[in-house]
């Protein structure tokens, strides 16, 4: 790991670097961001029923209400009238933050056997191309491994690209949650892979899990794979704006308040989601205690202290990995700000030794991995630092509050 030379002429050339990229970007993508405009579909049907319907002679909330809300409108129904609600509209409770998060499985996967339903007829559907039949093919094998036995999905829209989360453990039970924030390139059809398992979203977690439960065995853990936002398609203007990242902190703030009872949660954030953790860092709920960024193009701040959050913010890179030759600056909005392993940011560098290439952080064996678990489970002490001081231990005394107050 090397440290951001502040030297004018490596800045410069940086500076140079940086607006090359931005016409090459406008070259091939143009000004404005591409967005998919999907037609009305099922959910959206799903949600208009759902915004007139009554259960036991009471409206049912607004789909959108706040997950404390939303809890106490489930807790005051029967088990009966959970499930009823649950299997009358799948794609709308299986999504709803406050929802009881076992009846949000149990939704998803009907949801899910409907979705395989719709790919399987479009596959056959000869208005569309061969590339859109194979594409529905392909999906309809995602979904069908997604319904795979004891699969946990928190949540799932097939929608566009799509977007999900899996759970891993008892998310009820835990004292301690971690949550994986994927990149560039996240989708559905991305979820898992079968080749470089430890790349993808579900890899990354399940990986996590192990590492975690082999850390600290009587640690009630659980890991959430949450590609449940709209990441960037490739490196476009989209991957050098903060609009996606916007959106997906709303989103990442909102799961983690609706998580239940009063687990601890560790933030793993990986490239462009380390973006996402950024942007939502300072109206994270209090119960985030870590922030860890792996392969970081930027926070969108210029200092850990600039986040304004209580959590404690690391940060790791490997020796190989391509988001180096990034430029870590900010400029009309383009690009994300300075380089979280630069030590004049202020994050806890720790060591990435093992980890291979930009998405090789949750391989086993790693340091990356055995430090993203440390922190993950509370043991700080077991972190391995980058540098041979140990600095990346400096003040901390499990008072999240008392160590941001040192670290600034």
């Amino acid at each position: 790991m090397t440290s951001f030379d502040s030297s004018p002429t490596l800045t410069a050339w940086r500076a140079l670097l940086a607006v090359a990229v931005v016409f090459v970007m406008l070259a091939t993508t143009g000004w404005s961001a591409v967005r998919d405009h999907h037609a009305k579909g099922e959910r959206e049907l799903a949600l208009a029923s759902w915004a007139r319907d009554r259960i036991a002679g009471r409206p049912l909330p607004e789909a959108g209400a706040p997950a404390f809300r939303m809890a106490h409108f489930f807790a005051t129904l029967t088990s009966g009238q959970q499930m009823s609600l649950a299997d009358k509209y799948p794609t709308v409770v299986g999504n709803l933050n406050g929802v009881p998060v076992t009846l949000r499985y149990h939704a998803n996967r009907l949801a899910l056997k409907q979705a395989v339903a719709v790919e399987k007829r479009r596959t056959y559907d000869e208005t569309l191309s061969a590339g859109g039949r194979g594409e529905a093919a392909q999906r309809a094998a995602r979904f069908r491994s997604m319904l795979a036995k004891d699969r946990q999905i928190l949540a799932f829209d097939p929608s566009g690209h799509g977007r999900a989360a899996e759970v891993f453990g008892n998310l009820d039970r835990a004292s301690r949650v971690s949550v994986v924030v994927p990149g560039v390139d996240t989708n559905l059809l991305t979820l898992e892979r079968s080749r470089r398992v430890n790349s993808a979203p579900v890899g990354m977690a399940k990986s996590l899990y192990g590492a975690e439960r082999a850390a600290a065995p009587g640690t009630r853990t659980a890991v959430i794979a949450w590609a449940d936002y709209t990441a960037p398609a490739g490196l476009g203007m989209d991957a050098a704006l903060g609009g996606l990242a916007t959106e997906g902190a709303l989103r990442l703030n909102a799961l983690v308040g609706a998580l239940p009872g009063t687990s601890t949660v560790s933030l793993f954030c990986h490239s462009y989601g380390s973006v996402v953790c950024g942007v939502a860092a300072d109206k994270a709920p209090d119960r985030v205690a870590d922030i860890a960024v792996a392969g970081s193009p930027g926070m969108r701040a210029d200092s850990a202290a600039r986040l304004d959050t209580d959590a404690r913010i690391w940060a790791m890179r490997d020796r190989d990995d391509w988001i180096r030759d990034v430029p870590h600056l900010e400029f009309g909005g383009i690009g994300h700000g300075a380089d979280p392993v630069d030590p004049a940011f202020g994050a806890r560098l720790v060591s990435a030794a093992g980890a291979s290439g930009h998405s090789g952080y949750f391989e086993p064996g790693t340091e990356s991995l055995g430090n993203f678990a440390a922190i993950g489970v509370g043991a700080y002490g077991s972190v391995r630092c980058a540098t041979a001081d140990g600095a990346c231990h400096s003040g901390i005394s499990g008072d999240r509050k008392a160590d941001a107050r040192r670290a600034a």
